[in-house]
């Protein structure tokens, strides 16, 4: 095998069926796609499996016509060295398609098959086009929204959609309204004359949910509120919730590299929020062009370059399509001796003075024993938007703080609260993040700690192991701002998942750990939270 490999992709998961020549060499791609458009609606399966049927020979050939005409080998050689196809995730009778294609295609030329997953692809295009080294990934598109990073051998999903795609989301408002698909451009088009009204921002640690704001935003339209103030707010709350969860990613693994994938990251607005982050984190930020942010065959014969020339190939036997093919089960063969981020990266410890969360900034006295806590202006936000999070979170912490403490969960005393300047005085606690100092015993604790919170029915909203503060006999837990009352034995589980997901994210062996906190949990809590933990395991996209 070689390092500078030829290789044709082949695309079709649900929209686009397309097919592409990526030269290692000279680092090209030549990309042939025909997109799906259906008459009326969202996607139909079985139209678009029609689509592909037609589409995929056409657009192979004329990918495989221009691999023969810059073929510079002996003439009886095959044109590429392997055939990459997505395997998934995406709709079962599309990718059976583009699998079956596939398989002849590299039958026929005597090459071998590459299995990519459509999700991973996305994120490589981005790493590839920007040579970063170790960034967070933010994918946004029609069927998926979800945060990865490279740790332990794997993309680990450290938040997603917990209903659905970000794309398919708006695409549901769009329908309400009478618009044709896609309705992402419509929006953007429309949001240009708008004003902000208020809808729902919905975020969960590092999860996130568009079914409240969506559902607000068909009641809107139907009292008569202008669409082109819906579709302004619908932007300026979808995207500032996934600039602000990348935010978060970012804060938790210390990466200072994010990138960009998905049809929905050609939305312009979404860039500029992103953009505007990074720069104020000093974080470098890169969305790929166009032709690579929507489902294409570029970014398969990319990252299908990457495995073959690790020799991670798949037999005609083991070639069977996936349609909900996760991207924390890809072993990531071809990054084998890359960097990772490291654990404990951005972790706060005693000798540091001023630490830079996600949400705020944090001046630290350990020496009086004090902490001013400070949530400054998000720019990338609405001026109203941001001003109404910043209250609201600010004045959550303090009323959460003293309550948990009142119920037996060590926290930080409050000293002093200023909602209007978004301030906070309190104790100091710990000598370090959990981050920096996991084990089985302080995640126990933290189990049992949201257990305590829970029976009391109120939510952390955020606990992750930067949220959590330990010294040689304490956990704490810091940070209710994202916190809630609730008696819905739903919200406790989340509550528990997105810890889960901050262990999975951040730890070297996140198995031991994960079952700690359960027992922690388990020896205080009630059990229906711990089954329904399981269900939002099964229901969540990407959760292995």
């Amino acid at each position: 095998m070689t390092d500078t490999p030829r290789i044709l992709g082949i695309e079709g998961t649900a929209w686009a069926a397309s097919a592409a020549v990526f030269d290692a060499e000279r680092d090209e791609i030549v990309i042939e796609s025909d997109a799906y458009q259906p008459e009326s609606g969202g996607i139909h399966p079985r139209e678009a499996a029609e689509h592909m049927h037609d589409a995929v020979p056409r657009v192979v050939e004329q990918a495989l016509e221009h691999a023969r005409e810059t073929h510079d080998g002996p003439a009886d050689d095959p044109p590429v060295d392997a055939v990459a196809f997505s395997r998934g995730p995406g709709l079962g009778p599309c990718l059976r398609i583009v699998g079956t294609a596939a398989r002849a295609l590299s039958q026929a030329i005597d090459v071998p098959l590459v299995g990519v997953n459509h999700m991973v692809a996305h994120l490589e295009i981005g790493r590839h086009t920007a040579d970063f080294d170790a960034p967070v990934c933010l994918n946004a598109s029609g069927a998926n929204a979800h945060l990865l990073a490279y740790r332990n051998g794997r993309y680990r999903v450290l938040g997603e959609t917990m209903d659905t795609g970000v794309g398919n989301a708006i695409d549901k408002f769009t329908r309400h309204v009478g618009w044709s698909h896609p309705g992402g451009p419509k929006v953007e088009a429309a949001a240009k004359d708008g004003e902000y009204v208020e809808l729902p921002y919905v975020v969960k640690g590092m999860d996130f949910s568009f079914s409240g704001i969506m559902s607000a935003a068909k009641d809107a339209y139907n009292d008569d509120v202008p669409v082109a103030d819906i579709c302004y707010s619908l932007q300026e709350n979808i995207f500032g919730m996934l600039t602000e969860v990348s935010e978060r990613a970012l804060s938790l693994t210390g990466s200072d590299e994010l990138v960009l994938g998905g049809g929905v990251g050609q939305n312009d607005r979404l860039r500029e929020m992103l953009g505007e982050m990074c720069a104020q984190r000093g974080a470098a930020f890169h969305a790929p062009e166009p032709r690579f942010l929507r489902d294409n065959a570029g970014m398969i014969a990319v990252l299908g370059a990457k495995m073959y020339a690790a020799g991670d190939t798949l037999a005609l036997a083991d070639s069977r399509v996936d349609p909900d093919f996760r991207p924390d089960q890809v072993p990531v063969t071809w990054r084998a001796d890359e960097p990772e981020l490291a654990a404990g990266r951005g972790t706060v410890t005693e000798g540091d003075r001023q630490v830079r969360g996600a949400e705020a900034v944090v001046d630290l006295e350990p020496a009086a024993g004090r902490v001013t806590k400070r949530r400054r202006a998000k720019t990338y936000r609405h001026p109203a938007l941001d001003e109404r999070l910043r209250t609201e979170r600010t004045t959550l912490e303090a009323r959460l703080t003293s309550l948990a403490r009142r119920e037996g969960v060590p926290t930080p005393v409050l000293s002093d609260v200023d909602p209007r300047e978004a301030r906070l005085e309190l104790e100091y606690v710990g000598d370090h993040d959990l981050q920096a100092g996991l084990s089985p015993a302080r995640v126990r604790a933290v189990g049992r700690h949201l257990a305590r919170l829970h029976r009391a029915g109120v939510v952390h909203g955020d606990p992750t192991t930067r949220n959590v503060r330990v010294d040689d006999e304490r956990t704490y837990l810091i940070d209710f701002g994202l916190g809630y009352h609730t008696d819905h034995v739903e919200d406790y589980a989340m509550d528990l998942h997105v810890f889960d997901q901050s262990l999975v994210g951040t730890a070297d062996d996140p198995a031991p750990l994960r079952e700690a906190v359960r027992e922690g949990y388990r020896a205080v809590g009630a059990e229906r939270v711990l089954e329904r933990l399981r269900d939002i395991e099964g229901r969540g996209r990407y959760q292995s």
